[in-house]
């Protein structure tokens, strides 16, 4: 049977997927974690919180510049870590792999890159191109 009249993944190709998610959910958890430690600072009595005097203007701007970004960067994180979980729901419920918009197989070489894809390339560009995610 040809990958283009097939309805779904098989059983077996699921768990090759499920595995590729779950060793990129614990590698997200933990980028998201260590990021989450330094927009928090972890409580630490670090340098940083005992030469506040000594800063410039110019170094407390750049470490509020870090810490914001690594903010906007935890956040993106917790996107993608939210999007790989839905990835593996859709993994129990059989329905992984099938673009949203047209009902074909996404093709595996871009779920092994993108994993929580749920839109063909083709599905992608068409809803970019009408101004829709």
């Amino acid at each position: 049977m040809a990958e283009e009249v097939k309805k779904r993944y098989s059983d077996e190709e699921l768990e090759e997927f499920r595995g590729i998610i779950e060793e990129m959910l614990k590698k997200a958890k933990d980028e998201y974690k260590h990021l989450r430690g330094i927009v928090m600072h972890n409580g630490s009595n670090d340098i940083e919180d005992t030469t506040p005097s000594f800063k410039t203007v110019e170094d407390d701007g750049a470490a509020q510049l870090s810490k914001e970004e690594a903010s906007q960067q935890a956040e993106r994180q917790y996107k993608f870590i939210k999007n790989l979980e839905a990835a593996l729901v859709r993994i129990e419920n059989k329905t992984y792999g099938i673009c949203r918009e047209s009902g074909e197989l996404i093709p595996k070489a871009r779920l092994r890159l993108v994993p929580h894809a749920t839109l063909t390339v083709e599905a992608k560009e068409k809803l970019a191109k009408l101004g829709k995610k």
